[in-house]
């Protein structure tokens, strides 16, 4: 009960908006191209004013090393660990209140299928599913040529267009399977430069004010 308790605090305190801050989700599945977070979140964290956060899927775990990233990572085994009863607070809702803006980079083809069909079965897609639509959600895609050129693909690229989110489109290169063609994730510069725009637009709601 103690441990749990533990937890709780230390979510609220990492879970606290602070004024003037603002705060970057970023979302990481499992395509080789996870290894590039530690220098994704070096990056964010280098713009004025943002805080990060990510939220990881079990398979992404496998292409980075969590002792480079120097911000929180959570997975689904804290959403288990945190809920308990239910006056316990719900960690994918948690997550949604604090961001401003969700960007998952890289989007593998699993969990972009996942995403496109609705599908919330793990804290990434959780976050999603419950996303406030109202506020910028990036996307990265990223995977092997011949998976990029499947018909569906497209279909389901444009399924999350529809939803209003943002795609940052795949680049063509050698890939690390050998394969030369489309598919690599967009460099962590185009990346962190289409999050700081998101910073340079005015506050919507202080212009109704």
């Amino acid at each position: 009960m103690l441990q749990q308790d533990d937890h709780m605090s230390s979510l609220k305190t990492d879970l606290l908006k602070t004024s003037g801050t603002f705060n970057v989700l970023v979302g990481v599945t499992g395509s080789v191209a996870a290894l590039k977070l530690p220098l994704l979140v070096s990056q964010l964290l280098e713009l004025s004013g943002v805080d990060v956060r990510v939220v990881t899927t079990e398979h992404a775990k496998h292409f980075y090393n969590s002792a480079e990233v120097s911000v929180k990572i959570y997975s689904d085994e804290d959403e288990w660990e945190l809920w308990k009863q239910r006056s316990d607070p719900v960690l994918h809702i948690e997550l949604r209140r604090w961001a401003d803006l969700l960007v998952i980079a890289p989007l593998d083809a699993n969990s972009l299928g996942k995403i496109a069909s609705g599908i919330c079965d793990n804290l990434l897609t959780c976050v999603v599913r419950a996303w406030d639509t109202s506020r910028p959600l990036l996307f990265c895609p990223a995977m092997n040529t011949a998976m990029w050129l499947h018909p569906i693909t497209a279909q389901q690229v444009s399924r999350l267009k529809e939803f209003g989110y943002v795609e940052i489109p795949c680049v063509a290169k050698k890939l690390v399977c050998g394969d030369e063609g489309k598919g690599a994730m967009a460099e962590v510069s185009t990346i962190v430069s289409l999050v700081k725009e998101y910073l340079q637009k005015p506050d919507e709601s202080s212009l109704e004010a």
